[in-house]
């Protein structure tokens, strides 16, 4: 289950309790995404976009992005995690959630190669103490 983090109160603490199945890390640094559509279009809907990743766990993503997206959109997605030669390509990942322009995307499927790129930041990112505890 992904969850937004819309049900963290003031003090930063979380109202419910944990229900993430995939720890995430917040970015020190966020970092640029781009973005295109899967699938079948909306009239009117923006094809491709660019945001900025703010955490990142083994299955998803929180991005911020000015493209209009909703939840249940599929899109493919290319991430360059910092001090990565290549970028990643998530061929297809769903919009699980938004609220206002952050979305919630949980990636259906990452190479293995791209996984273990995943673990290494996010291992460099938890040994820097970047590790969500919500």
């Amino acid at each position: 289950m992904i969850m937004d983090d819309s049900d963290v109160n003031s003090n930063g603490c979380r109202s419910v309790p944990q229900l993430r199945r995939y720890p995430r890390v917040r970015v020190s640094a966020p970092f640029p995404c781009s973005f295109a559509r899967v699938g079948r279009l909306r009239t009117g809907a923006l094809e491709q976009g660019l945001g900025i990743v703010y955490d990142v766990s083994e299955k998803g993503v929180r991005v911020m992005t000015e493209a209009v997206i909703t939840p249940g959109d599929r899109i493919a997605m290319q991430l360059r995690l910092p001090n990565q030669s290549t970028s990643m390509v998530i061929e297809t990942a769903t919009v699980r959630w938004g609220k206002e322009q952050i979305y919630g995307v949980e990636f259906e499927g990452v190479s293995p190669r791209d996984n273990q790129h995943l673990q290494a930041f996010m291992t460099h990112q938890s040994k820097a103490g970047a590790r969500l505890t919500a």
